[in-house]
């Protein structure tokens, strides 16, 4: 049998006092006895519920409790301690020692309650509003929920706007009702630096991919940037491994906003949330997992002297798929993977690599050199193709990390026409050319015929 729980103090004297007057209430005493009975029980000891020592009632005191509980619906909750009628009310802090430290608190809610209680007695001295004490003060604080808050880190306008925002706005958690309905992404510091290939210990960077409803984690890897090249690459297996989703909250970071980002979430047709700046919490369920790589991943790394990035990512595979996807997740009560299978599910199919490569670029507009029918792009030169050498300003679509695979599209349907090759300037030296295309229209020059007809 289990053992029984102390009850809590307000439910110690109620019980006291009804057990002191419970007999009373099953045999009421006729008239005239009454007295007798509670100077009988005046006369009597009883141990403090909360001190542990004996103590003693007087008569009036028990015979209020007698009319109380017998008058009433519930004797034990009519027995109970009764809430003093002042509370929250502070009769010793007066209207002006109440502005002169709500005032405090908004131009310094750094501040201690301590160092608060200090500078409003200097404040108050020599006026005629009394000094309140520092257990007030701090009581007053707590009750209005002024509370000490930290500065923000980066004392930013941003920054400064969100701490209000969070004053203002109520915080929930939620989750999603559809498996792949929504996908948190994030980049993790690494705790510990490995060993690259050349012989310099560098700083990891991981990214994670979790599912919402499920807390699967879509994809998991260590990289040594934090760059929209490697987000794109590590998004992009996620999506071969796990299918589309519906939507992908990430944070404000420059790889999330980047162009080839956020071009290929909207040409997939993955809705991109972003969270509100320096609002970290919005993104709670990647930072909750981040804890775990750290207190279980990590620290069963600590023993591994030499380090290395291709380890740490066969280590980090391995932990997640048979450790973190078997284990009962204690905020869902089943383990992530059989979550994630339950459904139901509204991920959509997968395109291939080459398509998914081909959704993650930018396009650009450059203006075509008449002369050799060229074009300037990341500090290189590439050559258009001589049918389309009427069009003065051409559209490229690239990813600024990889030039081997550059198209020139339609400006105005956004269908690729051709791919575009760099400008090879030693094979051009052979002194061979392509014979231009003739125009629909002849176009050779004619002798001019007479006087302009403007003028004329």
């Amino acid at each position: 049998m289990s053992s029984v729980v102390d009850p809590l103090k307000r439910d110690r004297w109620a019980r006291l006092r009804f057990s002191i007057i419970g007999p009373l209430l099953a045999a009421p005493p006729a008239a005239g006895e009454l007295r007798p009975a509670l100077t009988a029980l005046a006369a009597k000891s009883w141990r403090h519920p909360v001190a542990g020592h004996d103590v003693r009632f007087g008569v009036s005191t028990l015979e209020r409790w007698y009319y109380a509980a017998r008058s009433a619906a519930d004797p034990v909750a009519a027995l109970g301690n009764r809430l003093r009628g002042d509370i929250g009310r502070f009769p010793s802090l007066l209207p002006a020692a109440i502005v002169l430290l709500t005032t405090q608190y908004r131009e310094h809610p750094g501040w201690t309650m301590q160092l608060h209680s200090d500078n409003l007695r200097v404040a108050l001295a020599g006026s005629d509003t009394p000094v309140p004490s520092y257990p007030t003060i701090r009581r007053y604080l707590a009750a209005r929920g002024m509370f000490r808050q930290a500065p923000p880190k980066r004392a930013t306008a941003g920054a400064l706007l969100a701490r209000d925002r969070l004053d203002r706005l109520e915080v929930r958690s939620f989750e999603v009702d559809h498996v792949s309905a929504l996908w948190h992404l994030d980049f993790h510091h690494a705790s510990r630096r490995v060993l690259n290939r050349a012989g310099a210990w560098v700083k990891p960077m991981l990214l994670g991919v979790i599912d919402d409803r499920s807390r699967l984690v879509c994809h998991l890897q260590w990289y040594l940037d934090e760059t929209a090249e490697s987000l794109v690459h590590g998004l992009s297996q996620a999506f071969m491994k796990r299918g589309l989703p519906r939507a992908l909250m990430t944070d404000n970071g420059a790889a999330m906003l980047a162009a080839e980002t956020v071009s290929g979430l909207a040409s997939l047709g993955i809705v991109h949330q972003t969270t509100l700046p320096y609002s970290p919490y919005q993104n709670a369920k990647q930072e909750s997992f981040w804890g775990r790589v750290e207190g279980r991943l990590m620290a069963m790394l600590e023993g591994e002297e030499s380090l290395t990035l291709d380890f740490l990512n066969q280590a980090t595979q391995a932990w997640v798929e048979q450790e973190y996807h078997r284990t009962v997740h204690s905020e869902i009560g089943v383990t992530p993977l059989a979550h994630y299978l339950s459904g139901p599910n509204v991920r959509r199919d997968c395109p291939g690599t080459a398509a998914l490569a081909a959704a993650f670029r930018v396009e650009v507009a450059r203006r075509q050199r008449r002369s050799d029918g060229t074009v300037s792009l990341e500090g290189a030169r590439f050559e258009i193709p001589a049918h389309y050498r009427h069009l003065g300003m051409v559209h490229l679509r690239y990813a600024r990390w990889d030039l081997t695979r550059v198209d020139l599209v339609d400006a105005r349907a956004g269908a690729i026409l051709c791919p575009i090759k760099p400008l090879d300037k030693s094979a051009n030296a052979d002194g061979q050319r392509r014979r231009l295309t003739a125009a629909t229209t002849d176009l050779s020059p004619l002798p001019p015929s007479g006087i302009a007809p403007l003028l004329r």
